[in-house]
Order: C-alpha cells, then sequence, then structure tokens
C-alpha cells in the first residue's frame, strides 16, 4: 500500500479503499503536500482494478479547517510535486501566477476527483470549511455524523466562493446564495435535508457505516458502477456545469485582482472578524 506523510491509505475490506487525511494538528489544513498526496492516494485507488469504492475520511475531530492560509511556501512546494494539470505560469509575475496555481490545486485537482470512475463516499465529523467543502462534493455520496457543520465563508474574504463553486449543484440555487451571502454554518441536519447529504449518522457509527455502504456498493460490477456514474455527472455537465464552474473560477480570480490592488493581499480583510484576522495572521489589513 501506498505510505504518505499527511495521509492514510487502507484496504478495509474486499474492493474498497478508504483514504484517510491525517493533519490533524491543524484540523486537517490543506496545504499544497497534502492536496498532492491526497491526489496520489485517489490515483492509487482509481488505478487498482481490484478497487470498486473509494471512502475519504478524516482523522480527529473535524474533517477538514479548509486551505492552509499559513503556508507561506506554496511555489517551493509546488516544484516538490509532478503537475497534474497542462497550465502553466506558475512563476510568472502579475495575476497569472496566483490563477495557475488554483486552477491545478484548487478546481483542477477538483474535477479530476469528480470523475475517478468508481463511486466515492466522504465521510464527514466535525467543522467542514470552505476547502474541505472542495474534497466532499466531487465525492458521490455524502455521509455526516451528527456533529458536522458545513461553511463557506469566503465573502466575508471578499472573494465570491470557494474555487470549485459547486454550491446550485449541492444544495440549489437559493440554498446557494443564502449559503454565500451570509456565510452562515449549515448543521448536518440542514446538509441533508436539502439534498446535500445522503445520510446523517451518529459519530461513533460514521466509520462502520461508510465502510458498510461501500461494501454493499462493492459488490456490483465495476463497469456497471462507472457507466452509472458517467450517466449522472454527464447530466450535470449538459446543463452547464462546467462552464458555471469555469466563469465562478475567474470571477474568484477578478476577486483576487482586485483585492491585491487595495489591500495587498488576496483577501479583502474588512469583512473577517477580529479573532479570524489574526488567527491567519493578518493584522491591520497587512500580513504579519
Amino acid at each position: 500500500m501506498p505510505t504518505f506523510d499527511h495521509i492514510v491509505y487502507e484496504t478495509p475490506a474486499d474492493h474498497v479503499a478508504r483514504i484517510t487525511l491525517n493533519r490533524v494538528a491543524t484540523r486537517n489544513s490543506q496545504d499544497t503536500h497534502l492536496l498532492y498526496e491526497l491526489n496520489d492516494a485517489f490515483d492509487a485507488a482509481a488505478q487498482d482494478d481490484q478497487i470498486k469504492v473509494i471512502i475519504l475520511a478524516a482523522n480527529g475531530p473535524h474533517f477538514s479547517s479548509g486551505h492552509d492560509l499559513r503556508e507561506r511556501n506554496g511555489a517551493d512546494a509546488m516544484s516538490n510535486h509532478k503537475r497534474v494539470g497542462t497550465w502553466c505560469g506558475f512563476t510568472c509575475a502579475g495575476a497569472e501566477s496566483q490563477m495557475a496555481r488554483e486552477k491545478e490545486l484548487y478546481i483542477g485537482l477538483c474535477e479530476r476527483w469528480r470523475n475517478i470512475p468508481k463511486p466515492t463516499i466522504a465521510a464527514v465529523q466535525g467543522r467542514c470549511v470552505m476547502g474541505g467543502l472542495m474534497l466532499i462534493w466531487p465525492c458521490d455520496i455524502i455521509i455526516a455524523s451528527e456533529d458536522a457543520q458545513f461553511v463557506d465563508m469566503a465573502t466575508s474574504f471578499g472573494v465570491n466562493g470557494v474555487e470549485y463553486l459547486a454550491h446550485p449543484w449541492e444544495m440549489g440555487a437559493r440554498k446557494a446564495k443564502e449559503f454565500l451571502f451570509t456565510c452562515d454554518v449549515m448543521s448536518a441536519a440542514e446538509a441533508h435535508r436539502i439534498g446535500m447529504v445522503n445520510h446523517v449518522v451518529a459519530l461513533a457509527e460514521l466509520p462502520n457505516f461508510a465502510l458498510a455502504m461501500a461494501k454493499k456498493i462493492a459488490t456490483k460490477p465495476l463497469f456497471a458502477l462507472k457507466l452509472a456514474k458517467e450517466s449522472v455527472n454527464a447530466m450535470e455537465d449538459v446543463q452547464g456545469r462546467v462552464a458555471a464552474m469555469n466563469t465562478s473560477f475567474m470571477m474568484h480570480q477578478l476577486a483576487h485582482t482586485h483585492n491585491l490592488k487595495l489591500f495587498n493581499m488576496l483577501m479583502d480583510p474588512s469583512g473577517l472578524p477580529a479573532e479570524t484576522a489574526k488567527a491567519i495572521g493578518l493584522n491591520g489589513g497587512k500580513r504579519e
């Protein structure tokens, strides 16, 4: 089995792979290294013909606190990994390098994971914040513990939403607008009510529930599962999902450029609570 620094890869049952985020000290925040490791783990499961179902889980009390905003050497970290996209410009000046990085690491990886030709199940507990949504939304099935909470605070940061802006497809247009405009936390029960989550279970039952579903799915022929997944994905795509999300991504880049011009940073600090700004190293609208 593959070994990683921030990922645990295991096969807990026949035809089932489980990929577990294991950066517990940072609440599974996503730096460059973790994202590339996660992609490598997905590749390992996708390319193993004995694996039919993939579970994405996380160690610790929280699934993921989102992007690691404290990372300062992202460009150096990217140079240590093989790129998965064909875009360039990672070392260019202006907006080009930031856009290239986010196209590679965020919308690029998420779209890649969404199209893995095998069923994927996300098992979510605790907080799932911003970038955390970008890990679970590419999955086919989401199972949440009763304590799970979901939030995208991007508008508080002066941005239109996370880079993989799948909100309307996950929760419907009106709920998506409320979720983005207010930055309110969504409970597991509400996420289940609107159809973003398939099941809500007790925290102690989450691993076994996800595994039981994976084992049930794994009894089906792999090729049939692949065709069923691609059929549903195609229905979303012909509705314009890809074009709309690419447009949203470009608006995200416009927001970054706007904020860099006004505040000399990718975010607008005016919408952030003081404690949040301090936690991510902002002081008076400037990086510490």
